[in-house]
């Protein structure tokens, strides 16, 4: 059986490191594979690949010993069968806003008797047909990491049931769109915040962050979160317009 890398590293106790990509450069997910990250967000959702790419970037990304995480579309199941037929080690799915959205996600991304995905074995997932497939469906069932994003008002207030769901491991505050879909009567974001990361704290689901740079990495893992991933492109820009001070 392959242990997936990512949910090894999700039961010990040290800083995970993942790096948010949003181009179809496979240049750049080979340089992300030269750089030590433990995980690859690639975004489905906001990026520009298709899933012929996704399937490309995962594969160079498993060859460097780099796990691929990718945040599909919203309730999009036949995404989800598909990028795990890739070979990717999990899911990351937005707008999760209630235990049964969570709940959903879970089956989504699971074969039965915990969800309901399509099975097969002759995908990459299943080393093309040359797995046992009751080992391939017990090993699917172990090591598949799901995540869940949360980016509402329902959601912060629904946050200790979607952390507790069976087949959680994770849960992401997606922070733009949180920000965006606050109003005067709910919390403030940083009382959302505080709220969903609470919740996590109470629960065995782990905490990811997205960050813009080092300084906000240490500070999410000072603050409890097991994961945290860079925005590549805030950083690069970032980068570029140190650079651009020169003139």
């Amino acid at each position: 059986m392959r242990v997936n890398k990512l949910r090894k590293a999700l039961a010990g106790d040290k800083p995970i490191f993942g790096m948010g990509y949003y181009s179809q450069s496979l240049a750049i997910m080979e340089i992300i594979g030269h750089s030590g990250f433990d995980f690859v967000f690639i975004d489905c959702e906001h990026g520009p690949a298709d899933l012929v790419e996704v399937r490309r970037h995962v594969a160079l990304a498993s060859l460097h010993g780099v796990a691929s995480l990718v945040r599909v579309g919203s309730d999009e199941p036949g995404l989800i069968l598909r990028v795990l037929d890739g070979g990717a080690a999990g899911v990351i799915a937005p707008h999760i806003d209630t235990a049964d959205g969570a709940q959903a996600l879970v089956e989504s991304a699971h074969y039965p008797p915990l969800g309901h995905r399509g099975f097969a074995t002759y995908s990459r997932a299943g080393r093309f047909g040359s797995v046992n497939p009751e080992a391939h469906r017990r090993s699917a069932l172990a090591n598949t990491v799901v995540v869940a994003m949360i980016e509402s008002p329902q959601g912060v207030q629904d946050a200790a049931a979607i952390a507790q769901t069976p087949g959680i491991d994770a849960v992401m505050i997606g922070v733009a769109d949180l920000r965006a879909a606050l109003t005067p009567a709910d919390p403030s974001f940083d009382d959302a915040v505080r709220q969903v990361n609470d919740a996590l704290a109470a629960s065995d689901s782990a905490r990811l962050d997205i960050v813009p740079g080092r300084a906000a990495a240490e500070a999410a893992f000072a603050d409890g979160a097991q994961l945290v991933v860079y925005n590549l492109t805030h950083a690069l820009m970032a980068h570029l317009a140190e650079l651009n001070q020169a003139r």
